[in-house]
């Protein structure tokens, strides 16, 4: 039933974004590793549509915000408002009350509306006036940001980027796809609401199952000894503790997608370029990627 589940959600996504089978594949792995996903790439990619399909294909309560300037941290998460009839102040909730947030260029919000989702995403709950408010469960945010170099934006801190499991970039379509889309063979989840493959609940059950899946210590010993080379690299940042397991929860989340159990070495290199790149940079994502990819080549793993 998993499997079958996993390839009805792959397929119908794959109708909405055109040729990027392997994209989609990584952002179905950060969720089912439940994990928050950052989409970085150039205007007019297909950002959106991939996190509003992947919203409606997972049956998940979605809000889309739109970051702006000038957007504050009330306008996400809510705010308190006096009520005469009962005399005392009744919370309002924001749009961040969804299972799936779809924050819209999260990079074009000051740091101080960024920092809104910080607790949101660490801990699944937020604090507004000294009162914690618990978000619905299942809860993830699939975030989209244009490039540092744009105008207009405010670079991610290391802090908020270390709470994306994952990063991945979609990339210009290749001929054919970009010819299938002109022709209008794929499908907008913005115009026509796409059928759920799965329900909340049988999407939990799925996550369980990926933390099920077996990993020897081998293969605990190659991730460590990625992420200990990572920390002895003279240029950008280490990985840290939080960067190792989700290496190991995301690996764990792409073996499962590929039917299997046990975890590979081809599936701790799958998902590690997403996993390492945006912590690994310190001025450009070219860093970063250059970065993963040495790290890459002079770890072999010992089995």
């Amino acid at each position: 039933m998993s499997h079958t589940s996993i390839t009805a959600i792959l397929n119908q996504l794959q109708r909405v974004l055109l040729g990027k089978p392997h994209q989609i594949k990584l952002a179905l792995t950060c969720i089912l590793a439940k994990g928050h996903l950052l989409i970085e790439d150039l205007p007019g990619m297909g950002k959106t549509s991939l996190s509003q399909g992947m919203a409606q294909s997972l049956g998940l309560s979605h809000q889309r915000i739109q970051f702006t300037s000038d957007m504050l941290p009330a306008d996400i998460l809510g705010v308190s408002i006096f009520d005469k009839e009962q005399s005392q102040f009744v919370f309002h909730p924001g749009p961040i009350f969804k299972q799936m947030i779809l924050a819209d260029e999260i990079n074009r919000a000051s740091p101080k509306t960024q920092s809104a989702l910080l607790e949101a995403m660490a801990e699944q709950q937020i604090t507004v006036d000294g009162v914690t408010h618990a978000l619905p469960s299942p809860f993830f945010v699939i975030a989209t940001q244009n490039p540092s170099e744009q105008s207009g934006t405010f670079p991610l801190p290391e802090s908020q980027l270390d709470r994306f499991m994952m990063r991945i970039s979609i990339g210009y379509p290749d001929e054919t796809a970009e010819l299938a889309m002109l022709k209008g063979e794929d499908i907008s989840p913005q115009q026509q609401h796409l059928p759920a493959c799965v329900d909340p609940l049988t999407l939990i059950e799925l996550q369980s199952q990926v933390t099920k899946v077996k990993a020897s210590e081998a293969l605990l010993n190659y991730i460590l000894a990625l992420v200990k080379g990572s920390r002895q690299l003279n240029e950008g940042y280490g990985l840290s503790p939080r960067a190792s397991k989700a290496l190991l929860n995301a690996a764990k989340a792409w073996a499962f997608i590929q039917g299997r159990n046990y975890l590979v070495p081809d599936d701790v290199q799958a998902v590690f370029a997403s996993v390492a790149e945006h912590r690994l940079r310190h001025t450009s994502q070219q860093q970063g990627e250059a970065l993963s990819q040495r790290l890459l080549a002079s770890t072999n793993p010992i089995l």
